[in-house]
């Protein structure tokens, strides 16, 4: 899953302090049982179920159902690619943790290929990055497809000790550049971006699809590292 540069870097810092409040000031009884970003529940199949969302199986619909009827569809395409389509979401609450929502669509290429020439307007984004918006026509299929990821991005800025504390141990960190490291749990199917430059990323796929997510991030550090051709 590889989400738009342009969506991720939209949202504006804020201060730590309150960041230690929101995500040390509850007590034990106040915290949910489900429906926070480190709740994540790892099924026998392979899948992950995270904000009430089972990876691969619940769909876009199940998606608005949860968060509500704001979603933004839309192809997001960057430079020579295919794109994704994507159900955004400005606004969202995952248990008492505020922030921005992304919802990628499993659909097959052709279907992809297909929405985007249907498209009634296509913008540029930040960058080079187009956004198609869909066509009435097109909004059905795109919201009965199975969700193929999902990319949180909290309004608080993270640092690496509170979430060492609340996702625990990586089993791998990739670094890509000198501000952005990926913390990566192929158990649980997240990989978590740390940014020392802007907003964290909480990216959410199958378990059983991890590699896919992985293998490029791996690439990319290796052709970033000095000495190599």
């Amino acid at each position: 899953m590889k989400i738009a540069l342009a969506i991720i870097v939209a949202a504006l810092a804020i201060l730590l302090g309150p960041v230690v409040w929101q995500f040390t000031h509850y007590q034990p009884q106040d915290v949910p049982s489900s429906g926070l970003p480190w709740q994540i529940e790892t099924l026998p199949g392979g899948e992950a179920q995270v904000f009430g969302l089972t990876l691969g199986k619940s769909t876009l619909t199940d998606a608005r159902a949860r968060f509500g009827p704001e979603m933004q569809l839309a192809v997001i395409a960057e430079p020579n690619e295919r794109g994704n389509v994507e159900g955004y979401y400005e606004g969202v609450t995952a248990g008492f943790v505020a922030g921005k929502l992304i919802v990628t669509a499993d659909l097959p290429p052709e279907t992809i290929d297909g929405m985007r020439e249907r498209a009634p307007k296509t913008q540029y984004m930040q960058s080079t990055t187009r956004r198609a918006t869909l066509a009435p026509a097109d909004e059905a299929a795109a919201l009965a497809a199975p969700i193929r990821g999902l990319a949180f991005i909290p309004n608080a800025q993270l640092d690496e000790a509170v979430i060492l504390e609340r996702f625990g141990q990586p089993a791998e960190r990739i670094r890509v550049n000198e501000h952005l490291e990926h913390l990566l749990y192929p158990a649980k199917g997240l990989d978590l971006v740390l940014d020392s430059k802007g907003r964290e990323l909480l990216q959410y796929v199958a378990p059983a699809r991890f590699d896919a997510l992985r293998a490029p991030l791996q690439a990319q550090a290796a052709g970033s590292t000095p000495g190599k051709p």
